[in-house]
């Protein structure tokens, strides 16, 4: 079976092992989930992020990161999506939760949060929003 939007699974991966309370979990690899789980990262939502090659396949593992035994993302949402994807510059890039969250950019420079595209002075695809 065919995965149409493998960026939203890893999405709902995250959000239902933070549910689960799992510590860690597993995502099939490829460079855009590389480049979103290390902003998410940087940022300070999650813990840790390695590569684990089994079977000939490669995956990423994500270690989850709780706070006083909740999960520390509230909000991890995608915002374009294949049928819908959504375009911004940085003058008109929205802010998520007044910017208490972030969002996270395609960019033409990569993959980053939103603060650090309007510090660059560069819009994209805004792939999804987290808090």
């Amino acid at each position: 079976m065919s995965m149409n939007d493998p960026l939203s699974d890893m999405l709902t991966r995250i959000r239902n092992g933070q549910q689960a309370g799992k510590p860690v979990i597993e995502v099939p690899f490829s460079r855009l989930h590389e480049n979103v789980a290390n902003v998410l990262k940087d940022e300070g939502f999650i813990r840790e992020v390695r590569t684990e090659t089994t079977d000939g396949k490669k995956n990423l593992l994500l270690e989850l990161k709780y706070a006083e035994g909740k999960g520390v993302i509230r909000v991890i949402d995608r915002v374009s999506k294949p049928g819908r994807r959504v375009y911004t510059n940085v003058k008109t890039m929205p802010r998520f939760y007044n910017g208490l969250g972030i969002l996270i950019v395609s960019t033409p420079q990569g993959v980053m949060p939103d603060s650090k595209a309007r510090a660059a002075n560069v819009g994209g695809e805004i792939l999804c929003q987290v808090f």
